[in-house]
């Protein structure tokens, strides 16, 4: 199949995405290889991932298992692609995302990390693994909170079959830079206690940042930045 024109809207999206990348990392006084942009795919139809890929995009996140797995059949003959699961994950759906997924953010709690552990196939490199923060302790949201993180990531770093590589995090909507930051700023420094605590684990990863607040994100140390509105446009629910 044939690239996509380069004057696609979506060319011409994430080109804007990754120039703002590109600026923030050189805000921040940070090297332009030291954050990786995730495009969040979920609800969006396999044929414009393929688009993106066309246009150099190799990682993108999803959020619904099923729906995950159809793109990902689909799109089998593209080399190199890396999807990494971001969504809630639910015990019934773990065997799943262990047997197809490179990455997953969303672990918050030991029963899903052994789960993954005990159901990724030997065959496959460890599951690449970020625990996820309630880092604005919403009730609503999932994650787990800071005091509980030090005996979870310990618990990860025992299972062979996972690989813990840091944090993520979803703050509360939040305006301006400074108000933006502070959350950012308490994942970072729990990634930095977790360093401390685990010094040969390889915790490199700071998963933070979407659309609306990818600056203020990078200002405070984000690896992968996980946008969807600003490359591919608003989503519309499957369910």
């Amino acid at each position: 199949m044939m690239a996509p024109a380069a004057s696609t809207p979506l060319a011409e999206s994430l080109a804007e995405v990754r120039q703002r990348l590109a600026d923030a990392l050189s805000a921040a006084g940070r090297p332009a290889t030291d954050a990786r942009l995730l495009a969040v795919s979920k609800t969006k139809p396999a044929s414009l991932i393929r688009d993106a890929w066309h246009l150099g995009q190799r990682e993108f996140g999803e959020n619904y298992v099923q729906e995950a797995l159809n793109k990902r059949a689909e799109l089998a003959d593209l080399d190199e692609i890396v999807w990494h699961f971001i969504g809630p994950l639910q015990s019934n759906k773990t065997r799943e995302v262990a047997e197809h997924f490179a990455w997953v953010h969303s672990v918050d709690r030991e029963k899903i990390a052994r789960r993954l552990n005990d159901q990724r196939p030997e065959a496959l490199p460890p599951l690449e693994i970020c625990l996820q923060v309630n880092i604005s302790a919403e009730p609503s949201k999932s994650g787990a909170s800071l005091a509980e993180l030090p005996a979870l990531a310990e618990a990860v770093l025992a299972m062979p079959r996972l690989r813990l590589r840091g944090l993520m995090a979803i703050p509360a909507p939040s305006e301006g830079s400074d108000a933006q930051r502070e959350p950012f700023a308490r994942l970072r420094e729990a990634l930095e206690a977790l360093q401390a605590r685990f010094p040969e684990a390889p915790l490199d990863t700071l998963s933070m940042g979407m659309t609306g607040d990818l600056e203020a994100a990078v200002q405070e140390g984000a690896t992968l930045v996980r946008v969807g509105t600003a490359i591919f446009g608003k989503r519309h629910s499957p369910r």
